[in-house]
């Protein structure tokens, strides 16, 4: 043991010397610097021999070495300064965490004692949700007033037990007896769009183009989910309210908050404390659908403001099924005896007479919509008004949703994309391939047949169509790109569209490929 202890001083001792060495070095270093008396030494021997210039050339020296001096010192307080003020800081979060641990203690006791009231609250008032309902049917009802008394009221809630969707169960009783009516309607879908622009200028004095209700009608065929974009005030909420005012059904607006993320913000929820579903006035108007065959409208103001695919993902899968019988979303778990009559199982059917119309503002507020969203619906730019400008007086117009659907169906049929057109973009097609990397896609090639056919069932001509759906559907995938790398295929491009489709004719694609290029 002697031998060890021996050896390990010899050998901590190395250690201990060399820290000595460091420490005495650090110590000597800084009674060197501050020797004022060395520096008056050599300044004296040398004084005699200088002159007018080099007695500046010292007082400079002097200057720089006091400067550099004053640096060190403040760069060791700082450094001091900085240590203890940063455990002076973690010492007050340690403090501040403490504090918000006692707070949230405090708001669970709270909580719990919130809890407790309002269950004595709900108790008293008869809506105790995990009462049995012995009253079910006529003849218990009466058999529970007998009890009562004669003289005694039957509480009004009584009646509300087991109901959880309050608002369309008042629907199932308001349309019970009612069946949905035919309006002989017989106009087509030109006299559509000049009825409906007359309506907008004579009676709400809002002006529209041609030339932007036919996208928006053909539009409307294509898919249930129409994308109004552009800068804010160009009335993109207005056109879609003038089209629920024109078809004599008001257009139902649910404007959408930062803080949607996911269905329930749209739809609704179930409350697990008071067992009732919080029907969203969105689908109170998707329920009232169901029960006729108007046009119906709800309008998504500023969609953007949150993510659209957080919030409504489940509802663009769900309407891009070809069969409208798997149009089916999940609203709760479980059916309940008292459910609606078309929530079954609670799944409800979307109604088929309902279209999606979206407002999006081209701002740095709001969220970039995704490829997602953008292929499942069709975007139309709204970045210009229109002068007003007289028009014929136009009354609204009652439309059965299936007459306007046999429209846009008879369109497809009658007026077909034309077999020279329809190379045309399959060689466009392999052109995009081949120099931006960029396909269309079997859905977006089923979009551009309805939507051809009925631009052109409007008044418009196929050329236009085509140009209007390609700029709006697929040149927006360029913004996707590295803009700098295409930059030499632009100039190409539009020489090759004037040479394909002729002069002139694509406007708003090549438009938007020079839009593209000045702002590479």
């Amino acid at each position: 043991m002697n031998t060890f202890i021996r050896f390990f001083f010899e050998f901590i001792s190395i250690f201990m010397d060399g820290m000595k060495m460091m420490f005495r070095g650090i110590v000597e270093g800084f009674k060197q610097v501050i020797n004022i008396k060395n520096y008056i030494e050599i300044i004296n021997d040398y004084k005699e021999s200088f002159n007018g210039p080099e007695w500046v050339f010292t007082a400079f020296a002097i200057g720089i070495l006091v400067v550099i001096f004053g640096l060190l010192l403040a760069i060791i307080f700082l450094a001091l300064k900085g240590k203890f003020r940063f455990g002076k800081k973690k010492l007050n979060q340690d403090e501040l965490l403490d504090e918000i641990a006692d707070l949230n203690s405090q708001v669970l006791k709270l909580s719990k004692q919130n809890d407790e009231l309002m269950a004595m609250k709900v108790s008293q008032l008869g809506l105790n949700p995990d009462a049995e309902d012995d009253g079910a049917g006529s003849g218990g009802k009466s058999s529970g007033k007998g009890k009562k008394g004669e003289d005694e009221e039957e509480d009004p809630n009584e009646a509300n037990k087991g109901i959880r969707f309050p608002n369309c169960t008042m629907i199932d009783e308001k349309y019970e007896m009612i069946k949905p009516k035919n309006y002989g309607n017989d106009f087509d879908l030109e006299q559509l769009l000049d009825d409906f622009r007359c309506y907008a200028a004579s009676q709400l004095h809002l002006y529209y183009d041609p030339v932007l209700l036919r996208p928006f009608i053909a539009g409307l065929a294509c898919g249930k989910l129409i994308i109004l974009q552009g800068i804010s005030g160009t009335g993109k909420t207005s056109l879609a309210y003038a089209w629920g005012k024109f078809v004599n059904n008001d257009s139902c607006v649910a404007a959408v908050q930062p803080s949607w993320r996911d269905k329930t913000e749209f739809l609704g929820y179930f409350n697990e404390f008071t067992k009732k579903f919080n029907e969203s006035e969105s689908l109170v108007e998707m329920y009232t659908a169901t029960y006729d065959d108007n046009v119906h409208t709800l309008i998504l103001d500023e969609m953007n403001i949150a993510r659209v695919e957080y919030y409504f993902a489940e509802m663009l899968s769900i309407l891009e099924m070809p069969s409208r019988d798997k149009w089916v979303i999940e609203l709760v778990a479980s059916g309940w005896p008292n459910d609606p009559k078309k929530i079954i199982n609670g799944k409800f059917k979307l109604p088929g007479n309902l279209w999606y119309i979206g407002t999006i503002n081209n701002d740095d507020s709001t969220f970039m919509v995704t490829d997602k969203v953008y292929d499942r619906a069709m975007p139309i730019d709204i970045n210009t008004k229109v002068d007003p400008f007289e028009c014929r007086e136009q009354e609204s117009v009652s439309i059965n949703s299936s007459y306007l659907e046999g429209l846009f169906k008879q369109a497809c049929e009658d007026i077909p994309l034309s077999a020279k057109s329809l190379k045309l973009i399959n060689e466009m097609d392999d052109y995009v391939i081949n120099h931006f990397r960029v396909a269309f896609g079997n859905r977006i090639m089923k979009q551009l047949r309805v939507f051809v056919s009925v631009y052109v069932a409007c008044g418009g001509k196929e050329v236009s169509a085509i140009d209007y759906f390609i700029a709006k559907k697929i040149f927006r995938k360029f913004e996707q790109l590295n803009l700098a790398l295409i930059a030499d295929e632009i100039d190409p491009f539009i020489k090759y569209l004037n040479n394909q489709f002729g002069e002139g004719n694509m406007v708003e694609c090549i438009e938007y490929l020079l839009r593209i290029k000045k702002s590479i």
